[in-house]
């Protein structure tokens, strides 16, 4: 599609150098490995690149349009209207041009999200669990409904594999526009820090806005400087709701919600009785070959029993943040369960259905803290044994492969201790560093480094009361060896296995 450059710019603070009046974009990018004729290019300071010191390259390559910031200091005033005489194209300089890659992405693709009702999840964990929970739930009415996040993208039904939890303001924008000419009434997405700090979701309108929790996670350099800095790009989320659902058990609430209410409706949920939507009598229980959790909820808009196709405390949690944001949209009781009942998200607690009683999960749990998240909630759920499946990636911090090991021989009652992706490192060494932990808890372990023949033998050695987790790998379809990438998906290993011993029983 193509569009004058006068029509996105007409509600923008900026400066233009050249003649802008006739000129047609064709496309809007910030990689400058991504110019073609007609494009407009975004020069966006990063922390290690500068873009606009590409400006020579991507004139070349047919850039029409550059957007500069007015602080840059690579070209002098005097280079860039040379530039735009010689070549034929328009610096339009601003002062943010972050923020100004959200406006003009809106513009260029006509407000999509104006035309759907957007319901945004933020929070340390349970972003991607949540907004599967709320797809599940909005899709018996609305099947075209969107989802945008860190494991793929749903347009139209179609899903599309994400490269960044919250996509780029262009690529944001993009997949509005498509999934409302799909005719969705709403799009439920995650909506990372970075998003929000990046200003990636800046001129979108929520409906409702949540924050599930805050941990010390995504602290760096390349990140968030401190667990302030953190909060506050999170906070930032209830800016532009109508309505704010927050976790009133978490550490934070009271500062999320006080900063919430200065511009939205708040509304809370959690497991105390001071919540708006809580949760009790909560039980484990077993549901068409999926072992999950029932409880009873009790709202403003729904009250009574509901089963959760997923375990675990943290996924009570998820479930009442999707059940209050269905509360705020109207959405019938009777939806909202067979939505709880249904889901499955890729790789988070995934439970691998099967009809011999054994309860196998898959999940991306691939570091020490989200490792033993888990394994504390599966000792709490098994009335018998934790076999825990996993490995670490080659080419990361060895660290990490101690202290994995030393978790899963602390919290679980045998760990199999298999390869994940080794890259450019040898799989027996890894493994080597994995043991090490391990074997400061005196725990009960088994190596098998063939991924295939360890699932294998973690599901063969579980009989009905115990819990077989497979971790470390969730909703990722692949394994890497040096430069070579092979199909590898725990889920598709798991269920082929249960199926063959579902086979064997029935001989």
């Amino acid at each position: 599609m193509t569009k004058r450059l006068s029509e996105i710019l007409s509600d923008m603070s900026c400066r233009v150098i050249g003649d802008a009046e006739k000129v047609e974009i064709s496309s809007i990018v910030y990689d400058s490995r991504e110019v073609q004729a007609g494009s407009l290019f975004v020069c966006i300071r990063g922390a290690t690149k500068d873009a606009h010191h590409f400006i020579p390259e991507v004139i070349k390559n047919g850039a029409k349009v550059l957007l500069i910031q007015g602080d840059q200091d690579v070209f002098e005033e005097s280079s860039l209207v040379a530039f735009s005489v010689t070549n034929d194209v328009v610096f339009v300089v601003c002062e943010n041009t972050r923020l100004a890659l959200a406006k003009i992405s809106d513009a260029y693709y006509d407000y999509p999200s104006r035309l759907m009702q957007l319901l945004g999840v933020t929070g340390t964990k349970g972003k991607t669990t949540t907004t599967f929970i709320l797809h599940e739930i909005l899709s018996a009415a609305d099947p075209k409904v969107g989802l945008i996040g860190t494991v793929y993208n749903i347009v139209d039904g179609v899903r599309i594999k994400a490269s960044r939890t919250t996509p780029e303001a262009n690529e944001l924008q993009y997949f509005f526009r498509r999934i409302a000419d799909s005719g969705a009434r709403s799009c439920v997405i995650e909506v990372s820090s970075l998003g929000l700090a990046y200003d990636r979701v800046a001129d979108c309108h929520f409906f409702a806005g949540a924050f599930t929790n805050l941990f010390h996670d995504h602290i760096s350099n390349s990140e968030h400087k401190d667990m302030e800095d953190y909060l506050n790009a999170k906070l930032r989320l209830f800016d532009r709701c109508e309505h704010a659902v927050v976790n009133l058990d978490t550490e934070v609430s009271e500062v999320v919600i006080n900063r919430a209410s200065a511009s939205c409706r708040v509304w809370t949920y959690g497991l105390t009785d001071e919540a708006n939507c809580v949760a009790s009598e909560i039980r484990s229980k077993r549901k068409r070959g999926v072992s999950g959790t029932q409880f009873h909820v009790k709202s403003p808009w729904y009250e009574g029993e509901v089963f959760l196709s997923l375990p675990g405390r943290f996924n009570i949690y998820n479930a009442l943040c999707a059940i209050c944001i269905s509360g705020l949209m109207g959405i019938p009781f009777e939806q909202v369960k067979q939505g709880l009942l249904d889901v499955s998200v890729p790789g988070r607690m995934q439970a691998v259905p099967n009809d011999l009683d054994l309860s196998v999960y898959v999940d991306y749990a691939h570091n020490a803290g989200s490792l033993e998240t888990v394994l504390k909630m599966l000792k709490e759920y098994a009335k018998g044994r934790v076999i825990a499946v996993f490995g670490c990636g080659g080419n990361r911090s060895t660290t990490r492969r101690f202290e994995m090991g030393e978790v899963s021989g602390r919290y679980s009652d045998i760990t199999v201790v298999t390869s994940d992706n080794p890259r450019d490192e040898a799989p027996e060494l890894i493994i080597k560093d994995i043991l090490e932990g391990v074997r400061t808890t005196q725990g009960q372990y088994v190596v098998e480094e063939d991924r295939t023949l360890a699932i294998r033998a973690a599901i063969r050695m579980a009989g009905p009361d115990d819990v077989v987790l497979i971790a470390g790998k969730g909703h990722e379809d692949y394994q890497i060896f040096g430069d070579k990438r092979i199909h590898f998906d725990d889920v598709e290993v798991a269920r082929a296995e249960l199926s063959a011993l579902e086979r064997d029983r029935e001989k």
